[in-house]
C-alpha cells in the first residue's frame, strides 16, 4: 500500500548516513546545535521513552505520544513527518503505514488495573482473576478504557472482553455488555484518572500499571494477548478502524521504523530497540528481539 510518504530502504539509509558523516567530517569539533530527532510514539511508550530512552542518548530528542492508530493515520496522511515512528501494534505497518522495514522490539499484556482504596477497586480485588467481570457487569465499578478508533489498547480491550466471554463461559457477551462511551480517555491520560478519582479501574497494558505501581489483575494468557501460543485463538476477534482497515487479535508486539535517516536518528533508534530500559519500565523483551521485518539496514541487523 502506497501512502505517499517517503520510503527508507537500505540503500537510501546508507546514502543518507554517508552524506551526514561526510558533512560532519568537514566541521571542526562537535556540532554546536545538532538537528533534533523527532520520534512519534504510542502513548504507552511515553514514560519509558521520556525517562528511559531520553537520558540514555546524546541526541536532541523531540518526543510526541499519541494513540498508535491515530498517529499511523496522521503519518500516512502527511500531517506528521517524524524521523522515527513507534507503534504498539505492528499490524499498523501493513496499513495505513507501509514502511519497507521495521523492528519488533517489545511485547506486553492487557491487565485490569484498579485502585484498591475505592469501593469499586475493592470489589474487583475480592472478585479476583476468576470473577473480575462480575462487578463490571453489575456496574459497580467506574471503569476507564481508551478509544478503539484511536489506539490499539482500545481495540485490544474489546478483544480481551470478547475472548473472556468464551473463556469464562459467561452468560453475557462482555464485549457488548461492559463498554460505555463515558469510559473513554486518551491513552496518555488513562492511568492518571486514578489520581483524579474519576475511575476505580482501567484496562491497561501491564507496563502502565507497573510504572504507576497500581494493583492489577493479571488475566489468563488465553485472553490477555501476550502469548504466541494462543495466536489462533486471538485471531478469532477483530475490529474495523474508521478508515476501513480491519485489525485482528494477535499477540501484542511493538514496532518501530526510521523514516528520515541521519546518524543521530540511527543512534536513537539503536538505543530505542535494544536498551535495557524497556524491561525496567514493565515491558517484556523476548530473547529473539529485536526482530526485523522487511529490508532492514545491515547496520541494524548485524
Amino acid at each position: 500500500m502506497d501512502d505517499g510518504q517517503p520510503r527508507l530502504g537500505r540503500r537510501s539509509l546508507l546514502s543518507a548516513l554517508a552524506a551526514g558523516l561526510a558533512a560532519s567530517a568537514g566541521c571542526v569539533g562537535a556540532r554546536a546545535s545538532p538537528e533534533p530527532v523527532s520520534l512519534l510514539a504510542a502513548g504507552s511508550l511515553n514514560n519509558a521513552f521520556e525517562n528511559g530512552l531520553r537520558p540514555s542518548t546524546d541526541a536532541r530528542l523531540e518526543l510526541e505520544a499519541r494513540g498508535s492508530a491515530e498517529l499511523a493515520r496522521l503519518v500516512a496522511e502527511g500531517v506528521k513527518a517524524p524521523d522515527i515512528v513507534s507503534v504498539s501494534d505492528v499490524e499498523l505497518f501493513d496499513g495505513p503505514l507501509s514502511p519497507e522495514w521495521y523492528a519488533e522490539f517489545a511485547t506486553n499484556s492487557v491487565v485490569l488495573a484498579y485502585n484498591g482504596a475505592t469501593d469499586g477497586g475493592k470489589r474487583l480485588a475480592d472478585a479476583g482473576r476468576d470473577r473480575w467481570y462480575e462487578p463490571l457487569l453489575a456496574d459497580a465499578v467506574r471503569l476507564g478504557r481508551t478509544d478503539p478508533a484511536l489506539d490499539p489498547l482500545g481495540y485490544r480491550t474489546l478483544f480481551t472482553l470478547e475472548l473472556a466471554t468464551a473463556y469464562y463461559d459467561t452468560g453475557a457477551n462482555l464485549r457488548t455488555a461492559i463498554p460505555e462511551r463515558r469510559q473513554l480517555y486518551p491513552e496518555t491520560q488513562l492511568v492518571s484518572q486514578f489520581e483524579t478519582g474519576s475511575i476505580d479501574a482501567a484496562f491497561t497494558y501491564r507496563n502502565m500499571a507497573v510504572e504507576r505501581d497500581y494493583d492489577y489483575i493479571e488475566l489468563p494468557t488465553a485472553v490477555d494477548l501476550s502469548d504466541p501460543a494462543f495466536a489462533d485463538e486471538y485471531a478469532t476477534v477483530s475490529y474495523e478502524l474508521p478508515g476501513g482497515k480491519v485489525v485482528e487479535g494477535a499477540p501484542i508486539s511493538y514496532g518501530s521504523t526510521i523514516r528520515e535517516a541521519s546518524p543521530d536518528a540511527m543512534a536513537v533508534f539503536e538505543q530505542q530497540i535494544r536498551g535495557e530500559y524497556l524491561r525496567e519500565f514493565g515491558f517484556t523483551v523476548p530473547e529473539d528481539y529485536p526482530r526485523f521485518r522487511g529490508d532492514a539496514p545491515d547496520e541494524l541487523t548485524h
